[in-house]
Formats: structure tokens, C-alpha cells, sequence
């Protein structure tokens, strides 16, 4: 349908009818929909569907739209649920950590949390020396790293990128 890398904040004062919800919902479900196929699942108009849609992309309510690939066809097999911990937490030195260990392709995820660790990365690896070769270059490299915990998925019980639309 279209592809859209937007990473502006949604307006605040958008406010989302019965019809845009239908459409989200549409979108996770199946971002690869044609806008007639769209239009028919919510039942609108494709000329409707088609102004909604951009709508929310320009809003930026929809950041983006991507392929959710299988990890095993790739020889991904191992995801590593990681907890950081800094020396300190100094606004300047949890920026850049956060930036630099963003860029890392292995790190799907990264979240800052309060109330123990500073960071939770989700990292998937080909395997255990991938791994290891990622807390060398990303961890064990960085003297403002005080402490690592990482935890290894053993098996998935649910994934989806999918928000609950009410």
C-alpha cells in the first residue's frame, strides 16, 4: 500500500472516530491490504479510506509499516532479554549509551525503565557466540556499564506487534 518511516508525535488534539480505529486495526492486522481491500474490510469508501489513511500517517499515529519476517527462516534462533545498568544515570551518559546501542542491528528493543535496571534490550541473535560476540562489542566494551543480566527465551509463547484498538 505505501511505506512511511514518519517518527513524528501523533497531535495530541487527533481525535480518532469509529472509522480510524476499524482502519488501525485493519493496518496491524495486514499493512500489505490495497486501499480497496482496506476500504471494504471497514467498510468506507477507498477514496475515504485512502484520505483516513494518510491522515494517520501524517498525524503520526502510524510511525510505519514493515514485513514481520520468521527468525528461524533467517538462522535467528536465539533472543536475549538483556537488563543494563549504568554507574550513572546522568541524562548525558543514559543518551548516549541509549544512541549507541541502538544502532546495534542485533537490538530489536530498547526500553529505558525505572525502579532497577536502566535499560531492557530484546536482542535477536543467531546463537549463543553471536550473542557473546554482541556483549563484547556492546557491553563489556563500555566502561559506564556497571551491571548485565541477560536472560534467554527457551521458548515464545506469544508475539505481536499488534496495540489493542477499544
Amino acid at each position: 500500500m505505501f511505506h512511511s518511516e514518519n517518527q513524528t508525535m501523533p497531535s495530541p488534539d487527533l481525535n480518532l472516530d469509529d472509522l480510524d480505529l476499524r482502519i488501525l486495526d485493519q493496518l496491524q492486522r495486514d499493512c500489505s491490504l490495497s486501499n480497496q481491500a482496506l476500504a471494504q474490510r471497514v467498510h468506507a469508501s477507498p477514496p475515504t479510506c485512502l484520505r483516513r489513511v494518510r491522515r494517520l500517517v501524517e498525524s503520526g499515529v502510524i510511525e510505519r509499516q514493515v514485513a514481520i519476517l520468521n527468525p528461524a527462516a533467517l538462522g535467528v534462533g536465539l533472543t536475549a532479554i538483556i537488563e543494563i545498568t549504568l554507574d550513572t544515570q546522568a541524562a548525558e551518559d543514559l543518551d548516549a549509551f541509549e544512541a549507541r546501542i541502538v544502532a546495534d542491528p542485533a537490538i530489536g528493543q530498547c526500553y529505558r525503565v525505572s525502579s532497577g535496571p536502566d535499560f531492557i534490550l530484546v536482542a535477536q541473535v543467531a546463537d549463543m557466540d553471536a550473542y557473546q560476540a554482541l556483549a563484547r562489542r556492546a557491553f563489556t566494551g563500555d566502561a559506564r556499564v556497571r551491571n548485565v543480566r541477560s536472560f534467554f527465551a527457551t521458548a515464545r509463547g506469544k508475539f505481536d506487534t499488534r496495540y489493542p484498538i477499544s
